[in-house]
């Protein structure tokens, strides 16, 4: 009963987000609210509700300063010479714009936070997609798969980190093995993006393509930089907060909050300059602390009403007798729902471990668990839970269901390729 419950208030939300009948906002809080009326857990769903609120606290307030913190660095032009170099190098063809895009979208996914690598994404691309009307989605849709595909397999990304904890494992051990898919599942994505390149090229406007190329050629369309002594202060903050952020030398919160105290008092002298800051990028903020506090209320309604543990519990009954030695592909399989519906901490710390203990009964190790548990980071990076996304969403101006139209057409097949790709390095087995 709760295992279908929870499928069907996951199956409801998406309905009601893809057909536009609610927004996000209220989807993901109305639905599990009814489903836990319906089990008769009405009279606990204050209780539930913080306990999820509790959950997604230090997430919304990392984002809220990781969204001021960018947000200030881009109004100090500091990608810009970024965005210089790209635009050169793509002589203005649509083709290599995109495949930029998703190459860049692979590297700055390496430290790890996710809003960060969606910010320095789309403040490199976005204004060229813009300026040639590309669409912006297909953005969305890479920097969403290359998230991912390198965030979510290595050990410092934070999800599989959940796995290593939550499974007790050795990250090199884990880790080691996973390199060759991570490797080319990114081939992949590269790939598709020269596949969606070629798909625009097709479809923009000759006359314009053909203007931008020659504003490219002629260095009209390439930004001026100018370097002074504040965009070297700000490079070296931003490298700086980096490596503390992947050394984990404090929480995140703690870093992004003072580095964006520190960029203020380096880009901004007057209060004045920086209230009026604050109020321009909070605009971009506050809708995306809104959302992920709302996930927060739909995971921990879905996980305290029984309905998670009770729906992981009916996929895995699904392995016939005899066939333990596919539960590491299974896994994986399994991973593409549960990493898209569910939020990381629910996932890693509820699913994974009941996965891991029954796998060990078959003599399977829990690395390979962890392995194939990592490969529905694709789909998680497009899923409703995902904090990130939410901000992505808001840089590109466009809603959840526009986006999964999209993003889940390619999705899908660069994860069922990555779980090919395992199998074949070995990464995960079949027995």
């Amino acid at each position: 009963m709760l295992a279908v419950l929870g499928f069907a208030t996951l199956g409801s939300f998406m309905l009601l987000v893809m057909r536009k009948y609610l927004s996000a906002f209220t989807a993901i809080m109305i639905t599990p609210i009814i489903a836990a009326v319906i089990v008769g857990k009405g009279a606990k769903i204050g209780d539930m509700i913080m306990g999820g609120l509790e959950t997604v606290a230090p997430t919304a307030v990392l984002l809220l300063f990781a969204v001021l913190y960018f947000g200030l660095m881009m109004e100090a032009k500091l990608f810009d010479p970024i965005s210089a170099f790209i635009i050169r190098a793509s002589k203005g063809d649509p083709m290599r714009i995109v495949v930029g895009t998703a190459v860049l979208s692979l590297v700055v996914a390496l430290d790890g936070d996710g809003t960060t690598s969606y910010m320095i994404v789309c403040s490199t691309f976005l204004p060229i997609y813009r300026r040639l009307g590309m669409n912006p989605l297909i953005l969305a849709t890479l920097a969403a798969m290359a998230l991912g595909t390198i965030s979510g397999t290595t050990p410092w990304g934070g999800a599989a980190t959940r796995g290593i904890s939550a499974l007790h494992l050795n990250a090199s051990d884990y880790f080691v093995h996973m390199i060759g898919p991570m490797v080319l599942t990114s081939l992949a994505i590269i790939a598709v993006a020269y596949w969606l390149g070629l798909r625009e090229r097709g479809k923009l406007d000759s006359d314009k393509l053909s203007a931008y190329k020659l504003e490219v050629a002629s260095g009209e369309a390439i930004p001026k930089v100018e370097v002074t002594w504040r965009m070297w202060a700000n490079a070296a903050l931003t490298v700086l907060l980096m490596a503390l952020l992947i050394l984990e030398v404090a929480d995140l919160v703690v870093l992004f909050m003072v580095a964006f105290v520190i960029a203020l008092l380096l880009n901004l002298r007057t209060i004045e300059a920086q209230q009026e800051l604050i109020k321009r990028q909070a605009a971009n903020a506050v809708p995306v602390v809104m959302l992920v506090l709302a996930a927060g209320i739909f995971t921990g309604i879905m996980t305290d009403a029984g309905m998670i543990k009770a729906m992981a519990n009916a996929a895995l009954s699904l392995v016939p007798d005899g066939w333990g030695g596919v539960v590491p592909l299974f896994t994986a399989v399994l991973a593409l729902p549960l990493g898209f519906f569910m939020s990381n901490d629910a996932y890693w710390f509820g699913v994974v471990p009941v996965l891991a203990e029954s796998a060990s009964h078959y003599g399977i190790h829990a690395n390979e668990i962890a392995r194939a548990g990592a490969i529905g980071q694709i789909l998680h990076s497009m899923g409703p839970t995902s904090a990130p996304l939410w901000v992505l969403l808001g840089l590109v101006k466009a809603d959840l269901g526009d986006f999964q139209k999209i993003a889940l057409r390619w999705g899908i097949p660069v994860s069922l390729a990555y779980i090919a790709f395992a199998l074949i390095t070995g990464a995960i087995s079949i027995g």
